[in-house]
């Protein structure tokens, strides 16, 4: 079966190197091109171009995937699968595979279509989560379902956070793909139409949504560190720098009351507290503008000036 594969960044990687070990190992991979990253600007393979090299499997960078429908065309596949391209894709392109465009989604459609399910489903603090194959149409998530599997995160939030939940999608993503694969080449599967009126939306993260508001609780404050914690990161600014939160926790301590939100604090353990609209924020480790990251003990070694400030 001649497959092609269109995917980007880890989670489209993870999924590709799994089905590159079974007889649905895709004859192509399309992904974007290579980007200048770090401070050498030096440009930098997308992660699913590095599996595609690693496993022998050609690869196209169209800058453009609407220019590259008639090469498309010309491999006749017989399937495409879709993971985290980063393209929408056209309708010609959509149509040229005999068995179409599967997409392999990380929520539980139609919950969180769009580009930033993962950190939503961290955001909202959801008991389970889940990856959803769905057959591609002109729209943006909203094709009908092929099959989905869900498990539950609630027991795991502590040491849940973007990096983590993204790998374990990917992982059953990849199990339910290959399942799937020769059920519905086959003909085996019915697809089942998306309830809209079900649907949320999520949106591209901006570097400014990782701001802190600490009139929020500190249950909201942890889940949006865990969120971010790969891009754009938790912060908020202290004497004019720069602060990321790297990790943290929810302290309750009833007998602390009364403290402006963002004030700073020891814990009657000396830990590093925040004040939040509700509970304290305890910081495990954190990095200031300009420095290397580090626990908050060995911060407050050189900063113990920040005690009884407000982070803004």
């Amino acid at each position: 079966m001649k497959i092609i594969f269109l995917g980007t960044p880890k989670f489209g990687a993870i999924i590709l190197e799994q089905l590159a070990k079974t007889k649905y190992k895709p004859f192509l991979v399309i992904t974007e091109p290579d980007k200048s990253a770090g401070r050498k600007q030096e440009l930098k393979k997308p992660e699913c171009k590095i599996i595609a090299e690693k496993y022998g499997i050609p690869v196209e960078q169209p800058v453009k995937v609407s220019s590259f429908n008639l090469q498309v065309s010309s491999f006749k596949p017989d399937l495409a699968v879709v993971a985290a391209y980063g393209q929408i894709l056209t309708k010609e392109i959509l149509e040229i595979p005999k068995h179409g465009c599967l997409n392999v989604h990380p929520s539980l459609l139609p919950k969180y279509r769009g580009p930033s399910p993962i950190q939503n489903t961290i955001l909202n603090r959801d008991k389970e989560a889940g990856a959803t194959i769905i057959l591609m149409d002109k729209k943006v998530d909203h094709g009908p379902i092929i099959s989905n599997l869900k498990f539950k995160i609630q027991k795991q939030f502590k040491i849940l956070n973007y990096k983590t939940l993204e790998k374990k999608l990917a992982e059953i993503g990849a199990d339910l793909l290959i399942d799937t694969i020769p059920k519905w080449v086959a003909e085996k599967i019915k697809p089942v139409p998306q309830n809209d009126s079900a649907a949320t939306f999520t949106k591209i993260i901006k570097k400014e949504d990782g701001k802190i508001s600490w009139n929020n609780t500190a249950q909201e404050i942890e889940a949006k560190i865990k969120a971010f914690s790969q891009w754009p990161g938790a912060y908020s600014f202290w004497n004019g720098k720069r602060i990321k939160i790297l990790s943290a926790g929810v302290k309750v301590l009833p007998n602390l009351k009364n403290y402006d939100n963002g004030k700073v604090l020891f814990s009657p353990e000396n830990e590093l507290l925040v004040a939040c609209k509700k509970d304290f924020l305890l910081v495990d480790k954190l990095q200031l503008e300009g420095k290397k990251p580090m626990s908050s003990k060995e911060f407050l070694k050189g900063n113990k000036n920040i005690i009884k400030t407000i982070l803004k």
